[in-house]
This record gives structure tokens, C-alpha cells and sequence, in this order.
């Protein structure tokens, strides 16, 4: 379930923006960060940003620990 703090963006229980969590999932797939861009109409420095904060929302360094902090692998 989301929720939505006063004044902020929507946020999942982990911590991550509905976007963030977009992104992180599609990381954790194996997409680069320009492969994300392009399907979400995003820069990839743009997904390079949202990943860089992602990161130690999940308390994780590395892309290839995205799929077990976000509980899909």
C-alpha cells in the first residue's frame, strides 16, 4: 500500500517514490540506465539520479543487488 506523506510524493513502504520504484524495478531486470530512459521518457542521467537515491533507501550498493532489497529475486 502507498502512502502519501503531508506534502510529499507518494511513497512505497520501502521507502521509494512510485517512481523510484519504477526505475529500481526496471534496473534489477538488467535494463541500463538508457534503456530505462528511453521507456519512460527519461534522461538517463535523470535514471541515473533516482538509482543514486535508491541505493541507500534499500541500503544496498550495487545494481545487482536491486532484485532481492526489492523482494523479486
Amino acid at each position: 500500500m502507498a502512502v502519501r506523506p503531508p506534502g510529499g510524493p507518494v511513497t512505497e513502504p520501502s521507502g521509494l517514490t512510485a517512481q523510484e520504484l519504477r526505475i529500481a524495478r526496471l534496473a534489477a531486470t538488467g535494463l541500463t540506465n538508457k534503456d530505462i530512459g528511453r521507456r519512460l521518457q527519461l534522461s538517463p542521467r535523470t535514471v541515473a539520479a533516482h538509482l543514486y537515491r535508491v541505493f541507500p533507501k534499500l541500503g544496498i550498493t550495487s545494481r545487482a543487488a536491486l532484485a532481492h532489497a526489492l523482494g523479486d529475486g
